[in-house]
């Protein structure tokens, strides 16, 4: 993909190469330089995942150029004397080229699926290649032969320049001539040729039993596919327990005092059931607001989400994971408003997050809010409706279309998708679905005076269940019909397993989970190793979500300390980018607060997501958010999370970090960060940026600031380019304001693209 470069030269940062003078006191200047980051970083975002260092891992693939040249070997002979020919290859999808790669330590299995290639012409287009297939050679055992098919729509480009990606590293690019030879296309800086090895190279590969111990930038990347954020505490911790140590922690089950298993760090908030009338609920009075805020909104329940994220350490990994699942089986606030309806909800999701994803499928069934959100509760015999037996087959299981095992569609004989169900089969998990409503008597935890019970799981209504033939699934192996007669509860278990044991929920769950945690477009081999998973932990269990997790963590093409392929990672979400923010820089109360807030922050955050578009717990349709297979406009490549980030979401992404950092100025006075709410009863949240004060004190050139920011936030990735116009910005700053040095260089980070996509 061709990359615009990286917005900063667009944003602040342009302005420092004419002035020396830099300051945040000019509201008008500040709402320009802010106009121009939003109108610039939307494309720079859609275009461009990010940029990393030009150098190449000492693990990235190495494709194999003639002796003197870049141009791409696609031929091995005995003599070798290839260097004065020139291929010429005709344009078209009928034109199959063969590269030869080397610098590989392939697994079991890794084939062809596990490699991506692209070639860019010289009017820096870039257009995907189809890799047919790879296969060591006869010659040289550790150099593979590599064939790829040409997109036609490159055309007659000349030469172009090719590389290939494996495990989110990518190759050096070497010259292929497509049409004719020759043209404007100029090497990368510092290209050189890679001729055909005699012996294999060095490897500086990540060994098994020490995963990511010794990288730095692997640690960080780690944790911020691990949990909400890394810290500098968390990342000291795990050079020394290491990722797999801190992985078993996390995945553990944890005991409160009195036995019981916690899935959560703080206490859930304890929120009574309440009629569905505010105005019975809350009777006029002083202190009607604040019982509606608590009891009718989610407010209670996304500042407990917050603070979970912020100083729940020894279920980060339970909440991360749990946060996903609530994006794939979604239930929101928007229909069930209030927050002790939506509480059970949560706990299925932190319950099973490491659990087994059937019984995570059980129990939402009969979970209360979404029996109202998607109608299960009122389904009957008489009456049965589709919504929940359509989005459990849609977007809970098995998706629309037919999967292969690494998430790559089934075609048929005409190259077209196949449809996983159709509507007679949802008619018949429709019927499966009736009789089943709210426990409102001879329940244990059931509520009295006429409030719906939204506590106990839905019990069964006989005389409302369809008790006639259904017809499920049908693929090999499946018992597709359920027989007339047959009991509710057995009508339920065998659709169920219906469902879960179809082979498009291994590669369907596994595939969004991946692009929830590490990368939005991770190769089908990845996916395939992760449905292997899903299909068998080991053990012959399926649907293991625990061995799920870890697997998606540890594996090649998560880790490693340099990602250079631009289509690795994922836009934070506005939750993980606020989150990882904060975390990064120890969320606190706000200095101002006037209760006993133990010094941390209140978690009322949601305002500023909301306002990027992800309101916590109230997505706008089962959909989500975001379409999780969500496809960034243009470039036909996943991205779910762009899916909300517009032009003005973008300028808000800046906006949040400027007041967390600088603070926003109201006459006389300014304010950093979050102040406690008007009733002095709140923390509000700040950051504490000392550390990073004392080391602008320490370096009068900023060095040492950037390289620290650079080690949290960005995984050791900066750009150079990037690197020398942020110091050029804190220069600009007086050394005797250290506290202004060290938020100069926060916010311009942290509002980078570098920083805003997670790598």
């Amino acid at each position: 993909m061709y990359c615009l470069g990286i917005y900063k030269e667009m944003f602040y940062l342009s302005d420092f190469k004419t002035s020396q003078r830099y300051s945040m006191s000019s509201d008008l200047e500040f709402l320009r330089r802010c106009i121009t980051f939003a109108i610039f970083a939307s494309f720079v975002f859609l275009f461009c995942v990010s940029v990393v260092r030009a150098e190449t891992p000492t693990d990235a693939p190495v494709l194999i150029s003639q002796t003197n040249s870049t141009k791409a070997l696609v031929e091995i002979s005995a003599k070798r004397n290839l260097d004065s020919a020139v291929k010429i290859f005709p344009a078209g999808a009928a034109t199959r080229v063969t590269l030869f790669v080397t610098n590989l330590d392939l697994m079991a299995r890794e084939g062809a699926n596990a490699f991506r290639a692209d070639a860019e012409t010289a009017a820096h287009q870039n257009y995907p290649l189809e890799i047919e297939s790879l296969g060591q050679t006869r010659e040289r055992s550790w150099v593979y032969a590599l064939t790829i098919r040409l997109n036609p729509a490159a055309g007659d480009a000349g030469d172009v320049l090719v590389r290939v990606t494996w495990r989110g590293v990518s190759s050096n690019r070497v010259r292929l001539s497509i049409g004719h030879s020759g043209g404007k296309i100029r090497d990368d800086e510092g290209a050189a040729p890679t001729p055909l090895p005699e012996k294999p190279f060095l490897k500086n590969r990540i060994e098994e039993n020490a995963v990511g111990l010794q990288f730095s930038g692997d640690r960080i990347r780690f944790l911020q596919q691990a949990t909400f954020g890394a810290t500098p505490e968390q990342d000291a911790r795990l050079r020394r327990i290491g990722i797999r140590t801190w992985l078993s922690e996390q995945l553990e089950q944890k005991y409160d005092d009195s036995g019981a298993e916690r899935f959560s760090t703080l206490a859930y908030p304890n929120l009574p059931q309440m009629t569905t009338d505010p105005a019975n609920g809350c009777p006029p009075g002083a202190n009607n607001a604040v019982c509606v805020r608590d009891n009718y909104t989610l407010y209670q329940l996304q500042n407990w989400f917050f603070r979970e994220t912020l100083y729940g350490e020894d279920q980060q990994l339970r909440r991360r994971v749990a946060w996903a699942l609530s994006q794939i089986l979604v239930v929101s606030g928007r229909e069930t408003v209030q927050p002790s309806r939506m509480i059970p909800y949560l706990k299925i999701l932190d319950k099973n997050a490491f659990g087994n994803y059937r019984n995570l499928l059980y129990e939402m069934t009969l979970n209360p809010a979404m029996g109202n959100y998607l109608d299960l509760a009122r389904s009957t015999a008489q009456d049965p409706n589709e919504n929940y037996a359509r989005e459990i087959l849609q977007l809970f299981s098995v998706g629309l279309d037919k999967l292969n095992v690494d998430g790559t569609p089934v075609l048929d004989q005409n190259g077209s998708r196949i449809p996983t169900y159709d509507q007679n089969t949802v008619n018949g998990f429709a019927k499966v679905f009736t009789g089943w409503t709210f426990c409102n008597s001879g329940c244990q935890n059931s509520r009295v005076g006429g409030i719906v019970n939204y506590v106990d799981p839905l019990v069964l209504f006989p005389n409302n269940h369809d008790s006639s033939q259904k017809m499920l699934l049908n693929y090999s192996g499946a018992v597709p019909i359920i027989p007339a007669g047959q009991s509710a509860e057995q009508d339920l278990n065998q659709a169920l397993d219906n469902i879960f044991n179809h082979p498009n929920v291994a590669p369907f769950i596994s595939k969004i989970l991946i692009r929830q945690l590490v990368t939005s477009n991770p190769t089908p081999a990845y996916v395939a190793r992760i449905s292997a998973v899903f299909n068998n932990n080991g053990n012959g269990i399926r649907g293991d979500l625990k061995a799920v997790v870890k697997a998606i963590l540890l594996d090649p093409e998560a880790r490693g300390n340099l990602k250079t392929d631009p289509l690795y990672g994922h836009l934070k979400e506005p939750n993980l980018f606020v989150a990882n923010f904060l975390r990064a820089l120890h969320a606190e109360a706000n200095t101002g607060a006037a209760v006993n807030c133990n010094n941390q922050s209140d978690g009322v955050l949601n305002s500023f997501t909301s306002s990027l578009d992800q309101d916590t717990f109230n997505p706008p349709s089962v959909f989500n958010y975001y379409q999780l297979n969500y496809q960034v406009p243009s470039i036909n490549l996943a991205g779910p999370e762009f899916a909300i980030l517009t032009t003005s979401t973008t300028l808000k992404r800046s906006n949040f970090t400027n007041q967390m950092t600088f603070g926003l100025s109201d006459g006389q006075i300014t304010t950093m960060g979050i102040p406690a709410d008007s009733t002095g009863s709140g923390c509000g949240t700040a950051i504490n940026p000392a550390n990073l004060q004392t080391l602008a004190e320490a370096d009068a050139t900023g060095g040492q600031l950037v390289d620290a920011l650079d080690k949290l936030l960005l995984n050791g990735s900066i750009s150079a380019p990037m690197r020398d116009d942020i110091l050029t910005a804190i220069q600009a700053v007086s050394p005797a304001d250290s506290i202004k040095r060290a938020r100069t260089a926060i916010y311009l980070v942290t509002t980078s693209s570098q920083y805003q996509v997670q790598r």
